[in-house]
């Protein structure tokens, strides 16, 4: 089975692996935030099986994708990373640094929640509703999915999709729609499982999200940093929605690389 994936920054240190959001690939990191981190840290974006140009049918549980990302860190020769999940990346970042404690040095979680966290089964219907929207509206799903319906996250949101457009070779393809179909069945099966305990993580993470999530509601971020023992959560950024991170790259870069280097 054969990963895509691409390598930025200094060729030492712990590798950072970057885990993206529901039906994103590898084209999907604004990189703003992906060159910023590369800025410091060895980071490796990759697609998980049968997603972009990766090979493989994708899984439809989210303890599968997780499996899939321990197998493609490990073909790559690593014996410890750090890792960095966004949304779904940050459900499969939890299983990962759950069973792979050995593994997984420090997480970063964003736009995320804990198994059985609050409004995360209705995920895949917000997604499909918005796509739709979106392609009557001929304007991307992502502006009403990511950023808040105000003029500082209208803004942020148009400002982030011409930064998604700025790598013009070697661009990732498509999620295809029976790949998308598995995502959705796993972020639903994840969103209706009992919640999880998460005191088994005990590796060092860092917390983040805007205040006004619509996908991935924020309580559930204030929720994974009290049910984490070993977590520092990011104050959740104003104005904002599931693409804080995005919207506040500059802020958000500093933390993560401060957390990691600390």
């Amino acid at each position: 089975m054969d990963f895509v994936y691409r390598q930025l920054g200094p060729d030492d240190g712990v590798p950072l692996i970057l885990l993206i959001h529901l039906a994103g690939n590898l084209d999907n990191w604004d990189p703003r935030v992906v060159d910023g981190l590369a800025a410091r840290r060895r980071v490796i974006t990759f697609g998980n099986r049968g997603v972009g140009g990766s090979g493989g049918s994708t899984p439809d549980t989210i303890e599968g994708m997780a499996h899939d990302a321990v197998r493609f860190i490990r073909a790559l020769g690593f014996d410890q990373v750090d890792l960095f999940g966004l949304s779904m990346g940050g459900f499969i970042a939890q299983v990962v640094a759950e069973e792979e404690p050995r593994l997984v040095r420090k997480v970063v979680l964003a736009g995320t929640g804990p198994a059985g966290g609050h409004g995360i089964d209705k995920v895949p219907a917000l997604a499909i509703q918005a796509t739709i929207k979106g392609a009557l509206t001929r304007q991307d799903p992502k502006l009403s999915l990511f950023f808040t319906d105000t003029a500082g996250g209208r803004r942020a949101g148009r400002a982030f999709l011409r930064r998604l457009k700025e790598r013009t070779d070697n661009r990732d393809k498509d999620i295809s729609p029976p790949s998308l179909r598995a995502q959705l069945k796993a972020v639903k099966r994840w969103g209706r499982q009992s919640p999880s305990n998460l005191s088994a993580v005990r590796q060092p993470v860092l917390v983040a999200n805007g205040d006004n999530d619509r996908m991935v509601p924020s309580q559930n971020t204030l929720d994974l940093a009290a049910r984490l023992p070993m977590s520092a959560l990011v104050p959740l950024y104003p104005d904002s929605g599931h693409g804080a991170i995005f919207q506040h790259h500059e802020d958000f870069v500093a933390r993560a690389l401060g957390f990691l280097d600390s």
